[in-house]
């Protein structure tokens, strides 16, 4: 099998790789049968160099490869016919912007490996850069917080040189005695975002203790769905309900509102599900939120101040809970938003080798040799023929220009 990496194409740039230069070399050690080839690039994190020194050829096009591995979408230009190609599609939500990649997916002949859908026998995702959106989000977060009350000034993330230095900045982070905040959502973000939490000033509590008890130091309480959505009839939250039958519930994040300076969301939420922080909340003269970084980043949907993503170059907006209107941050009744919709790309390097870390261990060996368990069939949204795969036949009517 010839495996080869693909020069990331999509404006603006995305300095990630799937695989790092050692890790590439790994793979030829391990899998003898596997050959690895680069796809020159100016832009990745690794320069061509690197690549070069483990001894991996540097080639201009890809054509003589099996399996083409990227990052980001594929430029149309890009796409080869009669192979297979493994990146993040954002398609099989019907996402109508990437529309026209699955149509040229399917009439190139290419079968399309999506990470967003390689997961194990129980459904649970093997893959994603979800950890490091985590990471920086949640440092974002605070860095946001400090300039919006001027209390300190952490270095942007992207100007940093890596994981390292951005643990180091967070020694300057100071919060008031009475700081407050809450996190939402217990995945491979959430999980990303207590890393950062570990390393501040700052005390865990309870949900409980968090709404009743006083505190002289700096806290946080990280909430369970359980929490934040309540029962329309009162009756008890059934967690398993929740999940298939949201509409049954109601949102009780409000009660947090008053007692938070901070509020970090990474949750996964459906558009089935109640809202969770509304204009209406952020308008009463008791709110206390006067800084959100969401890092989940649905767009005005369930967090009302989320307007839209933010940039990495210009990562903070501020939101006017009284017109629903974006304003500049630092005014005094603006709360604070940092909503950067691509944050892993701030610490490329760090958030390339953990993504090339769980390819390596979760997905390669089904890949080029065995795999019992159907994870790249199940991963598979189209195959060599043109057609949609079973599982994803459902996209029939969105690749038609139907929906």
């Amino acid at each position: 099998m010839k495996i080869g990496i693909i020069r990331e194409g999509k404006v603006p740039p995305d300095f990630r790789v799937a695989l790092t230069p050692k890790q590439c070399k790994q793979i030829v050690e391990t899998y003898p049968q596997v050959e690895v080839f680069i796809q020159k690039s100016p832009i990745r994190t690794y320069s061509d160099e690197q690549y070069a020194t483990e001894g991996l050829p540097l080639v201009d096009d890809l054509a003589h490869c099996d399996v083409i591995i990227g990052v980001k979408e594929v430029n149309l230009e890009d796409l080869i016919s009669n192979k297979t190609f493994m990146f993040f599609s954002h398609t099989f939500k019907k996402q109508s912007y990437n529309r026209v990649l699955l149509q040229e997916i399917l009439k190139k002949n290419i079968r399309l490996i999506d990470y967003e859908v390689i997961k194990d026998e129980r459904n649970i995702r093997l893959i994603g850069f979800g950890r490091y959106a985590g990471i920086v989000g949640c440092y974002n977060g605070f860095r946001t917080f400090g300039l919006k009350h001027k209390l300190y000034d952490l270095k942007p993330a992207n100007a940093c040189a890596d994981r390292k230095e951005v643990e180091a900045e967070l020694k300057k982070v100071k919060l008031p005695r009475n700081f407050k905040m809450v996190l939402t959502g217990f995945g491979r973000v959430g999980h990303g975002a207590r890393e950062i939490m570990k390393l501040l000033p700052i005390k865990e509590v309870k949900p409980e203790t968090y709404m009743k008890e006083s505190f002289n130091e700096p806290v946080f309480t990280h909430l369970e769905v359980e929490n934040y959505f309540v029962k329309k009839d009162g009756s008890e939250f059934i967690r398993n309900e929740f999940y298939r039958q949201p509409e049954l519930y109601d949102r009780g994040f409000q009660k947090y509102v008053p007692e938070s300076d901070m509020y970090i969301p990474c949750h996964y939420w459906s558009s089935r599900s109640p809202k969770i922080l509304t204009q209406e909340d952020l308008a009463k003269d008791n709110n206390r939120i006067s800084v959100v970084a969401d890092i989940s980043c649905d767009i005005a949907d369930p967090i009302a101040s989320t307007l839209r993503p933010s940039k990495v170059a210009n990562p903070i907006y501020g939101y006017d809970p009284e017109t629903g209107s974006e304003v500049n941050y630092l005014n005094d009744k603006a709360v604070a938003v940092m909503a950067v919709d691509n944050l892993p790309c701030e610490l490329p390097k760090d958030a390339s080798e953990d993504f090339g870390n769980e390819l390596i261990k979760h997905v390669l060996p089904a890949l080029v040799g065995d795999d019992p368990k159907k994870i790249i069939e199940r991963a598979s949204q189209t195959n060599l023929n043109g057609e949609l795969m079973p599982n994803f036949a459902y996209l029939k009517d969105y690749v038609a220009g139907n929906e």
